[in-house]
């Protein structure tokens, strides 16, 4: 495998697509599952607040986010789309592995968040997310092309 030139990072916001969802969903390092329908009624009934949908100000603050953390990191963001649910992020970050990349990013934006729009909200986001490292042009140029146009 060549070397990694790009990450393509999504993560969904708290209780919008849960274990068990009807659209199928990931399960930690096991990969991607059928629907279960009473895995997703217990993943709802557990949950500690209300399911995030971000409005738009929030996505605003989102993406502005996005793109100060990469000035200041010095990476090189390719896309980035905050959507109401969930946020696609194309980012080359050398030295830095997807999985910390993307905690960064969730992290940031979180206390943005939390400070322009709700201090006592603790769940934004849903745990980790999706990194897949990027090791050629064709998919760099398809993830770029998937975040900025497929949403």
């Amino acid at each position: 495998m060549s070397d990694v030139i790009a990450y393509f990072i999504t993560w969904t916001t708290y209780g919008t697509w849960l274990p068990g969802d009807e659209r199928g969903w990931t399960q930690w390092h096991q990969g991607w599952k059928a629907p279960d329908k009473s895995l997703a009624d217990y993943s709802r009934s557990i949950m500690t607040e209300d399911a995030v949908t971000l409005q738009t100000v929030q996505r605003q603050l989102v993406e502005g986010t996005i793109v100060k953390h990469t000035d200041i990191r010095n990476w090189k963001l390719w896309a980035k789309n905050c959507r109401t649910n969930h946020v696609h992020v194309v980012v080359t970050a050398y030295g830095y592995d997807g999985e910390t990349v993307r905690d960064q990013f969730k992290a940031w934006c979180t206390r943005l968040l939390k400070s322009e729009f709700d201090p006592k909200k603790t769940n934004w986001w849903t745990e980790g997310g999706y990194v897949k490292p990027i090791d050629n042009e064709d998919d760099l140029s398809a993830a770029i092309r998937y975040t900025l146009e497929a949403q």
